[in-house]
């Protein structure tokens, strides 16, 4: 993302963010709770449009005026409150919108073999794929809202706050569904305030103060207070590039 300036009103919400991701990378996106980390999400999502600058996708300028658009080019979010059907059970929540169909009707079986397949590609278990979602835990809950992003194969995955709602344990399944996630060549980003998870699983993160992005740093070079002195005063620290791994 170049240039990317967003106005709500007389609110100039972003003035002109640059932000990269690699390939198969974790990034981290910090900053206070009016530093415009949703808003520049939205834009990449589709759910706004930017008033100027652009977007590059696998280095090449995109146009994303929609979901569509973006889902299209491989770009899911998940938001903090998930967005499930509580009524419906695992399976339909993994293809809400788009059940597979045969004759007009729901092809059940083939919703939940497919369910089952991004299912085990998480490494995740549930009693039932048949079981109601409002029945779940938070962290199961969470995994649904997970499988429904996996489901159309993401090459960029945005989690917002993914441990806010969860227990400790749940959030460890989590960090380590990230790993693997990684592992297997998707880049995400993640959006939270809890500094020590993105330090487990990150590889950069950035950090937005008041519209403006103030520094980039390197998991492996940076500390929590380098961080914090970033959100809190804005001071400059040294940018990094992609992440040093295989």
């Amino acid at each position: 993302m170049r240039g990317i300036v967003k106005r709500f009103g007389a609110v100039q919400a972003l003035k002109g963010v640059d932000l990269d991701l690699y390939p198969g990378e974790v990034l981290g996106l910090v900053g206070d709770n009016s530093a415009g980390k949703s808003t520049l999400m939205k834009i990449l999502t589709g759910a706004y449009r930017a008033d100027a600058g652009t977007i590059y996708f696998e280095g090449r300028p995109v146009a994303i005026h929609s979901p569509l658009d973006s889902r299209r080019l491989g770009i899911e979010m998940i938001y903090q409150n998930f967005a499930l059907c509580g009524n419906l059970d695992v399976a339909s929540n993994v293809f809400l919108g788009r059940w597979p169909a045969a004759r007009l009707l729901v092809d059940r079986r083939r919703m939940e073999q497919e369910a089952a397949k991004v299912i085990e590609r998480m490494k995740f278990a549930f009693p039932s794929l048949r079981t109601p979602v409002e029945t779940l835990s938070g962290g199961r809950q969470q995994a649904v809202a997970i499988a429904r992003a996996l489901a159309f194969d993401p090459k960029v995955l945005i989690m917002d706050e993914p441990t806010a709602n969860l227990s400790p344990n749940a959030s460890q399944r989590l960090l380590e569904l990230v790993r693997d996630l990684r592992g297997q060549g998707v880049s995400i980003i993640i959006i939270s305030h809890r500094m020590q998870e993105i330090f487990d699983v990150g590889d950069r993160i950035s950090v937005l103060r008041q519209g403006e992005m103030v520094g980039t740093l390197s998991i492996a070079d940076a500390t929590e207070d380098d961080v914090l002195n970033l959100i809190v005063a804005g001071r400059r620290s040294r940018q990094e590039g992609g992440p040093a791994r295989d």
